[in-house]
């Protein structure tokens, strides 16, 4: 006896019915597994692109000593609470307003320095004998990871202030910071979320010990 399988149209119905609904959400930018609002990060080296992905994925990029084109975000937040700068130091390296975040592109093989602003992270041309006095004087911000991990520092009237961060979570500050920047020193409200930024490092960060 044949089965009957009904007109073409009733067969794509009915396929179209047993269809899984689409999954709503972030998605791997590596293998498009779908991923939480909380997902972990990989940075392209040659490109400097941060990438959202699975655990999987992340996974496979954790040897920060491989000679790979990606690397993996850790979760490491260190204080440097004995951190200091010389009278004039912070006007050494070129940075127009009180905070900046600094780390190592390992693909030209030197610090970097970003800020923010309006238009979002800002880089800027960082003298190397002004970075290397501010390194001399704080030895322990030197075990900063390549490409991955960041400096985060501060200046505001009192003592400055120097954090070991992930890098993204320098990106997160930006982004929160560019639609709320009013003027040159980024206003009140550009004011708030960094204080509150700043808290919730301070209640991650561990206090750094050497290596």
């Amino acid at each position: 006896m044949t089965q009957q399988t009904g007109s073409p149209f009733e067969v794509l119905r009915r396929i179209t019915a047993n269809r899984p609904p689409p999954v709503a959400g972030e998605r791997c930018e590596m293998c498009a597994e779908p991923i939480g609002d909380e997902h972990s990060h990989i940075v392209g080296l040659q490109a400097r692109q941060l990438m959202c992905v699975c655990r999987g994925c992340y996974l496979l990029f954790t040897d920060q000593g491989a000679q790979l084109r990606y690397r993996s975000v850790p979760d490491r937040y260190l204080a440097f609470p004995d951190f200091a700068l010389a009278p004039g130091q912070w006007d050494t390296l070129e940075i127009p307003v009180g905070l900046a975040f600094f780390f190592r592109n390992s693909t030209i093989g030197k610090t970097v320095a970003f800020y923010p602003g309006p238009a979002g992270a800002t880089e800027s041309e960082l003298p190397l004998s002004a970075w290397n006095d501010v390194v001399a004087a704080n030895p322990l911000i030197a075990q900063v990871a390549d490409d991955v991990e960041a400096l985060l520092i501060r200046v505001p009237e009192g003592d400055p202030e120097c954090y070991l961060v992930p890098i993204d979570a320098c990106y997160q500050l930006v982004g929160q910071l560019r639609s709320v920047w009013r003027g040159f020193d980024g206003g009140q409200d550009a004011q708030r979320e960094i204080d509150g930024f700043f808290e919730t490092v301070r209640s991650r960060s561990r206090i750094a010990t050497r290596t």
